[in-house]
């Protein structure tokens, strides 16, 4: 590969401390933490209790993992023309759609309103962004760290 490029890009494989069963409990709990965060900051995104919080990081978790990635590819040349400003779009019609079926299932898990569902998805995205990548530093690749180290 030439390095004399401007832009350098190498694929890097994913490591498999992210797929066993500690970096799927963290996503999990970053997953709740980020909507527990934006239930408190975004007014008309409510969640009434802890087992409605659970289980709403749960379908919110199985949406982004199967629904989202054919909806972002399907949506990709809107995505590049608005410079990646649609994908907040999606985050929101996501967050929609875990409430909908929340309320299907009784869950105390309510979005109303396109606003609440757009401010609600972005604290969302953020809370996740920062966390993700607290806990991978601090925990998934810790045991790493410390061997190069010493």
């Amino acid at each position: 590969m030439r390095r004399s490029t401007i832009v350098f890009w190498r694929w890097r494989a994913p490591r498999s401390e992210d797929f066993g069963l500690l970096g799927l409990v963290v996503r999990f709990v970053v997953n709740i933490a980020a909507l527990w965060v934006a239930q408190r900051l975004v007014r008309g995104f409510d969640i009434n209790s802890g087992g409605a919080l659970v289980f709403g990081a749960i379908i919110f978790g199985l949406i982004n993992a199967f629904i989202r990635p054919v909806v972002s590819m399907l949506s990709c040349l809107l995505t590049l023309a608005t410079l990646g400003l649609f994908t907040l779009i999606i985050n929101t019609a996501m967050l929609g759609l875990t409430a909908w079926i929340a309320g299907k299932l009784d869950l105390a898990f309510e979005v109303d309103g396109f606003t609440a569902a757009f401010l609600g998805a972005l604290v969302i995205s953020l809370v996740s962004t920062i966390l993700s990548h607290w806990a991978t530093a601090n925990i998934l690749r810790r045991s790493r760290r410390r061997d190069t180290m010493w």
